[in-house]
C-alpha cells in the first residue's frame, strides 16, 4: 500500500524515507565556510556559497516536509531514537547560521531576524521534545550503542543561536539590543554546560567500551566543532561588551572561557586526525560519501572562523595565519564532500 500523499516513484525507491535527519549539516558547513571566507576577504567565494546555501536550505526544507508527510513513522521514529534524534538539531544550527549569513554578509536585518526566529522556535520544540521523549521512553540502548558525537549537535544548535543573537544585537538599537545580548549570553552559558555533560559521557564511552572503526562516525568531529562555535559565540560577546554594561562587568570571565573553549577545540584536532588515520589507513574502513561527512566539514570551517574572531576580540594579533590555513583546508573538504554528494545523487537518478 502506498504511503499517503507519496509519489509512487518516491515511495518505491525509499530514498526519501531514508533521508538523513542530519542532512542540514550541508547548510551548516556551507554557511560557516562562506562566513569564514568573508572574514578573510574572499568575498566572491563567500557570496557564491551564500546564495548556494539559500537554495540548499529551501530544498532541504521541502524534502524534510515531504518526508514527514509521506513517511511520518520514519520521520518521527528517527527523531525519538537515541542514535538519530540529535541529528535533527542540524535544522536549528543550519537556520541559525543562515541567519548569521544574512546579517554578516548582506546586512539584511529583516531576513536575519526572520531566520533567527525560526531557529529559536525549532530549538525550543526539538530541545524539549527530543530530550523529554528520550528521558521517559522505556526501551533504551546501552551507553556504547546510544551515544555518539551527533549528540553534541544540541550544543552546536544552542551556540548557533548565541552567535546569531549577538550578531543581531550588534546591528540594532534599543529596546532590543540588551535583551538580545542577554539571550546570546544565556545560550552561550547553557551550551557550555551541555557540552560538559555530554562530552563526559562520550569520553567515558571512548575509554571504557570497545571501539571499532564503524563507531568512529564523522560526527565525532563535532567534539571539536562544538568548542569552535562556542569560541565564536564568546568572541562576539566580547566584541558586544561595550554596548551592554553587564557584559562589560563579565569581560574577564568571557575572555577566559572563550580561550578555554578554543584551547579545548584545538586539543581535539590532533586526536581526531590520529583516530581518522587509524580508521581509514590501519583498519581500511571504506571511504564513501555519507551525509554525516558534512558534520566533519563544518568543524573545519568553524575553527577557521572562530580563531579569526577570537584573535580580533582578544587583540592577540599573532594568530591570523592559523584561520587562513584552516580556511583552505575547509574549502578543500567542502569541495570533495560536495562532489561526493553530487556523484551519489547522480547514481540514484532513475535510468542512470
Amino acid at each position: 500500500m502506498r504511503k499517503r500523499g507519496a509519489h509512487p516513484d518516491i515511495a518505491r525507491s525509499g530514498r526519501l524515507s531514508d533521508l538523513s535527519p542530519a542532512y542540514f549539516g550541508l547548510v551548516m558547513a556551507t554557511g560557516i565556510v562562506s562566513l569564514a571566507a568573508s572574514m578573510m576577504e574572499h568575498e566572491e567565494i563567500a557570496m557564491a556559497m551564500f546564495y548556494l546555501n539559500i537554495v540548499q536550505y529551501f530544498i532541504l526544507c521541502a524534502l524534510y516536509a515531504l518526508r514527514a508527510w509521506c513517511f511520518p513513522g520514519r520521520f518521527f521514529g528517527d527523531m525519538f531514537a537515541h542514535a538519530t534524534g540529535p541529528g535533527y538539531f542540524t535544522t536549528v544550527a543550519g537556520t541559525g547560521i543562515l541567519a548569521s549569513q544574512f546579517l554578516a554578509l548582506r546586512g539584511n536585518i529583516a531576513a536575519g531576524m526572520a531566520f533567527w526566529l525560526v531557529a529559536l522556535l525549532l530549538w525550543i520544540c526539538l530541545t524539549y521534545a527530543v530530550f523529554m521523549v528520550l528521558t521517559v521512553k522505556s526501551d533504551k540502548p546501552t551507553l556504547d550503542k546510544g551515544i555518539n558525537g551527533s549528540w553534541l549537535l544540541a550544543v552546536v544548535a544552542t551556540q548557533a543561536l548565541s552567535v546569531s543573537s549577538a550578531l543581531l544585537a550588534a546591528r540594532i538599537g534599543q529596546p532590543y539590543r540588551l535583551e538580545l545580548n542577554l539571550m546570546a549570553l544565556s545560550m552561550w552559558l547553557w551550551g557550555g554546560m551541555l557540552y560538559i555533560w555530554m562530552m563526559s559521557l562520550i569520553f567515558y564511552r571512548y575509554a571504557f567500551f570497545r571501539f571499532s572503526p564503524g563507531d568512529l562516525a564523522p560526527p565525532y568531529w563535532i567534539n571539536m566543532g562544538a568548542m569552535a562555535i562556542s569560541t565564536l559565540a564568546g568572541s562576539h560577546l566580547i566584541l558586544n561588551a561595550p554596548h551592554a554594561p553587564y557584559l562589560m562587568s563579565l569581560l574577564p570571565f568571557l575572555k577566559g572561557f572563550t580561550v578555554f573553549y578554543w584551547a579545548t577545540g584545538t586539543w581535539w584536532i590532533p586526536m581526531l586526525l590520529l583516530l581518522g588515520i587509524w580508521r581509514y589507513v590501519f583498519e581500511r574502513f571504506p571511504f564513501e560519501y555519507d551525509p554525516l561527512y558534512w558534520g566533519a566539514v563544518f568543524p573545519l570551517g568553524m575553527y577557521s572562523a572562530c580563531t579569526w574572531q577570537m584573535d580580533r576580540a582578544m587583540e592577540f594579533g599573532f594568530l591570523s595565519a592559523v584561520p587562513r590555513v584552516f580556511l583552505y583546508i575547509a574549502l578543500a573538504a567542502w569541495a570533495v564532500t560536495f562532489l561526493g554528494m553530487l556523484r551519489t545523487l547522480l547514481r540514484t537518478v532513475p535510468g542512470k
